[in-house]
């Protein structure tokens, strides 16, 4: 995973000891050392050992935050001692950075509670959090009231507060393709291009003919085709999947490729069904797995709000989602379901991966028009899994986020599926019912729904529901 930059600011009040500031820097620096964190801070000869107390310190703070506006995704306020909470606040303001803010601050010791070593950190931050909230800036606080930088309880609080920090930074400027048509029979993946782009989320539509007829241009010859070939049998192997059909998937995914690449598109939602398979005699399920594997999110039935779904759940784990259907009930658990789609997860959840067709799809379209499905199950691992939907009669965004576990338990059936073990799941499905959910949910290998909730509830100011 890439550097994340910080902004940091250190608090300072001057009838504390100043030698706590002094500490302060230099074993924050440490920390951000060791965690592969670039800080932007001040140095100890341009302010008072680096600390921020003045409005004429803030002005300076601000200014380099300000130099490096493009790097810095987030701030770190650190309070050695009381902190000047007027100090912490103008230095945000006059930055106007508008990225998330963490306070951290200093626990004091009983034995050195004497002048010379009290810090009274636990107060200020209270101070600084008082101020920041009547400026309207929005901010994050550690998991426990005060922490030191090296308690591995703070340093797991900042990793997590540098995943808000990319989650943010990525929603506010995603750029997704809709590539084709809504299936007619899908209502459900209805959502407001309008409401996302007031969020800074774009959406760039492109008709499926447009793709398919590049795609019938193209040859077994060219460069571009041979190259894609090898890359996906690469990636799985080719089993009884025919040449032919090989080459048409191969095709395609040269073509998805460049109209990602033409407009720097972060994710897609594709029109998987059914014209595809007529028009055109393949699945794009392959090329969608491949995809996001590689970072790249790519949704079934041009679902937008799911692709971003998995790309917000991306962000925040640094591995690949998938969406999935909440397709079924297992046996009779309250507690568990089936977790199924026809055959695009990236292949990190399917270890047993091989090259299919799609036999439900198969039934209405023929089933030697679905080569490119993949069939797999997903084994024991993590869960993290939600939603965000456009609320367009409420003018909203929404969210619902939780955590569960995928299982082992025994399922004999196609396709990509998996075994979800969700505590209250009952009570899940009512609210996803009663508030009008769709039925397609996006998992992660991962346990980041607190991270989740802090940058979409706290951040983007979207209404979320952490189950």
């Amino acid at each position: 995973m890439t550097t994340s930059t910080l902004g940091v600011i250190i608090g300072n009040r001057d009838f504390f000891p100043d030698s706590l500031v002094e500490k302060a820097r230099l074993e924050i620096i440490e920390v951000f050392e060791k965690l592969n964190i670039k800080p932007i801070l001040l140095d100890g000869n341009v302010t008072k050992l680096g600390g921020v107390e003045t409005y004429k310190e803030a002005q300076k703070c601000a200014e380099l935050f300000k130099k490096h506006q493009d790097e810095i995704m987030g701030v770190l306020v650190i309070l050695p001692n009381f902190g000047d909470e007027k100090g912490v606040a103008d230095t945000l303001k006059l930055a106007n950075l508008n990225v998330p803010v963490l306070i951290q601050a200093y626990p004091d010791e009983l034995t050195k509670m004497n002048v010379v070593n009290r810090r009274d950190s636990w107060c200020g931050k209270i101070s600084v959090c008082n101020n920041l909230y009547q400026y309207g800036i929005k901010y994050s606080i550690t998991s426990q009231h005060v922490a030191s930088p090296s308690d591995a309880v703070f340093q797991k609080d900042l990793l997590d507060f540098t995943a808000v920090c990319r989650v943010v930074k990525g929603m506010r400027s995603v750029r997704i393709g809709a590539i084709g048509a809504r299936p007619g029979a899908f209502n459900t993946v209805r959502y407001s291009e309008k409401i996302l782009q007031r969020n800074g989320i774009t959406v760039t539509t492109v008709d499926l003919s447009e793709i398919l007829g590049k795609a019938n241009k193209l040859t077994a010859d060219d460069e571009s085709v041979k190259r894609h070939l090898k890359s996906i049998n690469a990636y799985v192997a080719q089993g009884k999947t025919p040449n032919e059909a090989m080459l048409q998937i191969a095709k395609l995914d040269v073509v998805l490729k460049e109209f990602m690449e033409e407009q720097s598109l972060d994710a897609t939602a594709i029109q998987c069904w059914t014209s595809l398979q007529q028009n055109y005699g393949c699945n794009v399920c392959t090329s969608m797995s491949i995809m996001s594997e590689n970072m790249l999110p790519s949704a079934c039935e041009v679902d937008v709000t799911g692709t971003l779904t998995m790309y917000a759940m991306q962000l925040a784990s640094g591995s690949p989602s998938a969406l999935v259907d909440w397709n079924n009930n297992y046996a009779d658990d309250p507690e568990k379901c089936v977790l199924f789609h026809c055959g695009n997860w990236a292949k990190s959840f399917l270890p047993d991966i091989t090259l299919s067709t799609a036999p439900i799809l198969g039934t209405t379209v023929g089933e030697e028009n679905t080569y490119g499905a993949l069939d797999g199950r997903t084994p024991a691992m993590p869960l993290t899994y939600g939603r965000i939907s456009t609320d367009d009669p409420k003018g909203i965004i929404k969210v619902y986020i939780g955590e569960g576990e995928l299982t082992d338990d025994a399922l004999n059936t196609f396709g990509n599926r998996a075994v979800a073990q969700i505590p209250n799941l009952q009570g899940l499905m009512q609210y996803i019912c009663k508030n009008g959910f769709e039925h397609h949910v996006v998992m992660n290998a991962s346990k980041t729904a607190g991270i989740l909730e802090e940058a979409l509830g706290n951040y983007m100011g979207w209404e979320v529901y952490k189950h």
